[in-house]
């Protein structure tokens, strides 16, 4: 199956065609996607939106434009499809709706199924606290951001890398780079000292908003590099006591990690 990710949108595309003679085994793809459409007008009324053209590349080897959707977008091709290899993927699709709509009644169980899925991949008890703590801290500070008239996707991430910048010197793409990650969440693979002060440079900027009351993207934009500094004046005092980087190039790539110990990064 051919895939592709697509670094401006932070998203895996995959060929429509591909997955669909997948899961029907049709000998004529092309004829199956246009009978799927007839009798699915919803699906076929939205097809320009759930479908772009991306470039992968062709049975000819040759690299050219194909029909494709990211993972929201095949999932609700698969639904249309009358298929019993599609069923496992229409199943799953209802235990996650119902798991969503226990978890908007009980949100504790929403940070209950991210521990034990941070578990399984085996990551110690202590580091999966802290990392629950971050994504708490970071919840507290988005809702500090939209009540202070950030909107847009775009700005929040914009702020984000402000943070990133005072607390560690680096953008969250370059502390990625730094890493060795592509596509990978960056706080999945932060040491604890990297956790730590990624929370305190977000909880500093949380309460600078709350204190300070900057309205729009310009005036929080101010406060996030306030709120940076803190975390990054912390850290580079630590780095002056102990000698050593607080910025690894340790991460969890390598295999899972069931110690503290981090994988390093081959050089």
């Amino acid at each position: 199956m051919r895939s592709v990710w697509v670094a401006a949108e932070q998203k895996w595309y995959f060929s429509v065609q591909d997955v669909v003679e997948i899961l029907t085994d049709s000998v004529d793809v092309k004829q199956y996607i246009k009978r799927l459409l007839s009798r699915d007008s919803s699906l076929k009324a939205n097809w320009g939106t759930i479908c772009t053209l991306v470039e992968m590349a062709a049975a000819d080897g040759k690299r050219r434009k194909i029909q494709s959707a990211d993972a929201k977008g095949m999932l609700r091709i698969i639904q249309s499809i009358p298929s019993p290899k599609a069923e496992p993927f229409k199943l799953w699709l209802a235990q996650v709706g119902s798991d969503r709509i226990d978890e908007i009644n009980d949100p504790e169980l929403a940070m209950q199924r991210t521990r034990e899925l941070y578990k399984a991949k085996g990551y110690p008890d202590d580091w999966i606290e802290r990392r629950m703590r971050s994504i708490a801290i970071r919840e507290e500070l988005t809702d500090e951001w939209h009540k202070h008239g950030v909107k847009e996707r775009v700005e929040y991430a914009i702020l984000t890398a402000e943070i990133s910048k005072a607390a560690f010197g680096l953008t969250p793409s370059e502390h990625k780079r730094v890493k060795g990650l592509k596509n990978q969440n960056l706080r999945d693979h932060m040491t604890d000292l990297e956790l730590i002060f990624s929370m305190l440079g977000e909880a500093s900027t949380s309460e600078i908003v709350k204190t300070q009351n900057p309205t729009g993207f310009i005036e929080n934009k101010k406060a996030a590099i306030r709120g940076g500094k803190v975390a990054g004046d912390a850290r580079k005092a630590l780095e002056l006591e102990t000698g050593a980087k607080v910025v690894s190039s340790s991460n969890f790539l390598s295999e899972a990690p069931k110690s503290k110990r981090i994988a390093k990064t081959k050089k």
